[in-house]
């Protein structure tokens, strides 16, 4: 019922890599399409990826950003891609340029601001979508999307080099599938699962359950902009994801405590599927 920490945890053909534990660190890398989200202090397993999803300006899921940009000068790498809620964007960018006069150093990065619903193309099969999240802060979570092409219905029964023709002619003879594949949730309260339809349907979801029993109350968790495991036990028969992680677990919590609450309060007929993510 736990990913181990130090460890790749793969879903499909996908690899999944990182930390989260609340207050102290988050990040989520997917070393195979090049991506993280959020980068927690800046850790190695992120310095060679080309793209960063911040969900937030809070420093255990953005403080990485300075550093990352500061080792990919050092190694001679490309300029990253950092997306980010767009509130974010002037404040991360006067960050760094004081760095650059602490350091007296001219540092290439990329800082794009996103709005709700925006997308970012990876490559022709995959996208992601800022999703609104429910934090303290201007906050977002992600969804990456699958594509798959469909040879439209009126086209089917045709041969390849019929089909070849039309295109040739600038027919468009497919339609575009979106599926839902991994959802990140971010630091956010309970409503992000309605924020939107196909959150509830992706394969993989990484979402935010920091209280795990009550030490901390239901309320206590929304005054913070977090959820509570008391508000999704109720959700889970509703969600018809394949794998349930859970991420940014209070640090109160030890991991063979976490797990034995999870053992203990995680109905049966969902045990198979929630897992909890490393934070130490």
């Amino acid at each position: 019922m736990s990913v181990q920490a130090g460890e790749a945890w793969e879903f499909q053909q996908h690899k999944f890599f990182g930390l989260s534990l609340s207050g102290i660190r988050t990040a989520l890398a997917m070393p195979d399409l090049s991506l993280s989200f959020d980068v927690a202090q800046g850790y190695p397993f992120l310095l060679n990826l080309k793209k960063f999803f911040l969900t937030h300006g809070h420093l255990d899921h953005a403080a990485g950003v300075p550093y990352i940009i500061s080792q990919k000068a050092m190694t001679s790498q490309p300029p990253a891609s950092f997306y980010m809620p767009e509130s974010l964007v002037e404040d991360l960018d006067a960050i760094m340029k004081l760095w650059q006069k602490i350091e007296k150093h001219e540092y290439q990065y990329n800082f794009v601001g996103l709005k709700a619903d925006d997308e970012v193309e990876l490559s022709s099969q995959y996208r992601i979508k800022a999703v609104p999240s429910f934090h303290r802060i201007d906050s977002f979570g992600y969804t990456l999307f699958e594509i798959h092409k469909k040879l439209l219905p009126k086209f089917r029964g045709m041969s390849q080099q019929e089909i070849v023709a039309l295109r040739n002619k600038g027919e468009n003879v497919h339609e575009t599938q979106k599926r839902p594949l991994v959802t990140f949730s971010g630091d956010t309260q309970i409503e992000f699962l309605n924020s939107r339809s196909w959150i509830k349907k992706s394969k993989i979801l990484f979402m935010e359950t920091t209280y795990l029993d009550f030490k901390k109350s239901i309320e206590q968790a929304r005054q913070w902009g977090h959820t509570h495991l008391e508000e999704l036990i109720p959700r889970l028969d509703d969600l018809e994801c394949e794998q349930i992680v859970l991420i940014h677990a209070s640090s109160r919590y030890p991991t063979h405590e976490a797990l034995k609450i999870l053992k203990n309060r995680i109905p049966e007929r969902h045990q198979e599927r929630v897992l909890l993510f490393p934070g130490r």
